[in-house]
């Protein structure tokens, strides 16, 4: 008996000790853990400072800009610090620092293993790569009021159609407000909303608006003036002529729509110097645009009845139509055909000439300036292009090609201004590059091989798809080939616009496509 009482004891004994042990390994667990916890924290904090972030981020402008921008310099006298712009806001805990951890990691492996001198600082200012490190969330927590004291008027509208319409634009604040965290003398926000109400670029006093449109005595270059704007039109006298249409089956990287080759004819006409541009093509949206969603076949009526004096203009837009590459006399881009063809409607209006896209025909006409290779410069595709087995072993030229196209080898993945390319030998610039041109023909594959041997200004009416020519600033240089054609995806290139029924003035999906008009002579030549 007294030997199973002390077996009891014993191994209750036993019993009590173990649970000591665990109890004490799980508080000095517990301490451990909330040391490692409250360590990581204040380290994170530590790390989190101004002056860390600093540490990282060589751009030579940053400090000074971040200075300068409203986040810091404003009168309120709040200062906005690097984490509060760049992580989620503390409240979406596991947001917050699964994101800190992730910049942190990519910042220190950066500054460690890269080089800041070969960083494209320009790119990493646009709008396309800030939209990747500043979560909107963020934006919201800190602006809770959109409409707060000292809002301007364009202001209030710009917000009121923001809030009305969020999911729908599929907007960042940043996308309107790119330099409130780095300031930026250069940019005007003002350009890229694309709301109905909102001043796009800087406001230009009424008394400077042409009053009329440029008189044309003759077949000479002019600068067409548009009455009830300060824009103008550079346009270039093309005279006509005949040429060989299309490329044989020796060039470098032809296609089968190339040929066969035709001898074309084309009468005198003339041609846009440059790309329509965004001041032209604002301008003309903001006479035009129309309030709100307007059913398609409202538009098509309304625009296509000769007794109707007012066009309907393009909607606003649901994106960022310039993607924050700049306006000015960059190529306006994303509108469709129909949007295009519409802006020669109302050029025609408001100067009284005919205005419209040009001919395939006259298109590469215009585009070969006279000569007969496979680029208006000398050299060879195979030279320029970056396709091909030797590719993988030496580069391609660029030297030559440079100076007269904006390609995939020199482009920056943006359209660029035309004044840093040289003109054709018929004075227009970016027929090849830049962005890709709408034609007023429909695009035919076999169109060649249903002509005659020779013809006079071909026109193709029948198809499904538009012609668009000259390749775009992502183009490989066999693209560029003034003979190579393409044609416009409209379902692939509306895919992810939300309306229904899908926008007939804006493309979601592409970026690289624009256009250039053509005038009439008979039309423009006073007698």
């Amino acid at each position: 008996m007294r030997k199973n009482t002390l077996s009891k004891h014993y191994h209750s004994g036993k019993k009590r000790n173990f649970f000591k042990k665990r109890t004490f390994i799980f508080f000095i667990g517990l301490i451990l853990g909330i040391a490692i916890v409250v360590s990581a924290y204040l380290t994170s904090v530590h790390f989190s400072t101004d002056e860390s972030c600093m540490v990282c981020h060589v751009h030579p402008h940053v400090e000074d800009s971040w200075k300068l921008s409203t986040h810091v310099n404003n009168g309120s006298g709040v200062k906005v610090s690097c984490v509060d712009c760049h992580l989620p806001p503390q409240n979406d805990t596991w947001d917050h620092y699964t994101a800190k951890l992730k910049l942190g990691l990519k910042d220190v492996w950066g500054y460690m293993t890269k080089d800041s001198a070969d960083f494209d600082w320009d790119m990493k200012s646009e709008l396309d790569h800030a939209v990747k490190y500043i979560p909107n969330q963020s934006c919201v927590k800190c602006h809770q009021n959109l409409f707060p004291e000292g809002i301007t008027s364009d202001g209030i509208t710009a917000h009121l159609y923001y809030e009305e319409n969020e999911k729908k634009l599929n907007l960042q604040c940043i996308s309107c407000h790119l330099d409130v965290g780095h300031y930026n003398p250069n940019y005007t926000h003002s350009k890229l909303t694309g709301i109905p109400g909102v001043t796009f670029g800087v406001t230009i006093d009424p008394s400077m608006y042409f009053k009329e449109p440029t008189k044309v005595n003759a077949f000479e270059d002019f600068e067409e003036q548009i009455p009830g704007t300060a824009v103008t039109v550079a346009m270039k006298a093309i005279p006509g002529g005949t040429f060989q249409m299309g490329s044989t089956a020796k060039e470098p990287f032809r296609k089968e729509d190339e040929g066969p080759v035709r001898t074309v004819t084309v009468s005198p006409f003339f041609m846009a110097e440059i790309e329509t541009s965004w001041d032209q093509y604002w301008a003309f949206y903001a006479q035009t645009m129309s309030e709100g969603r307007i059913p398609p076949e409202d538009v098509y009526a309304n625009n296509s009845n000769p007794e109707v004096d007012a066009i309907s203009g393009p909607t606003p837009p649901f994106g960022f139509p310039d993607q924050g590459w700049g306006g000015g006399e960059r190529p306006a881009i994303t509108m469709t055909h129909y949007a295009a063809e519409t802006f020669c409607q109302w050029l025609s209006q408001k100067t009284g000439k005919k205005y419209r896209l040009p001919t395939e025909a006259e298109w590469e006409y215009a585009a070969r300036g006279g000569t007969e290779t496979p680029y208006f410069f000398p050299g060879s595709p195979k030279d320029y292009s970056n396709l091909g087995f030797w590719r993988k072993i030496f580069d391609a030229k660029t030297d030559s090609i440079s100076p007269y196209v904006i390609y995939t080898n020199n482009s920056r993945n943006r359209t660029q201004e035309p004044s840093v390319v040289r003109a054709n030998p018929f004075g227009l610039k970016n027929m090849s590059g830049n962005v890709m041109e709408y034609c007023a023909d429909k695009y035919d594959e076999k169109a060649y091989s249903k002509w005659a041997e020779q013809v006079t200004d071909p026109l193709v009416t029948e198809g499904e798809e538009w012609v668009v020519r000259g390749g775009n600033y992502a183009s490989d240089a066999s693209e560029l080939r003034v003979a190579a054609r393409d044609y416009t995806k409209h379902d692939t290139w509306l895919k992810t616009d939300p309306q229904q029924p899908k926008s007939i003035w804006w493309y979601s999906d592409i970026r690289g496509v624009g256009f250039r008009v053509v005038c009439e002579p008979a039309s423009a030549i006073e007698q």
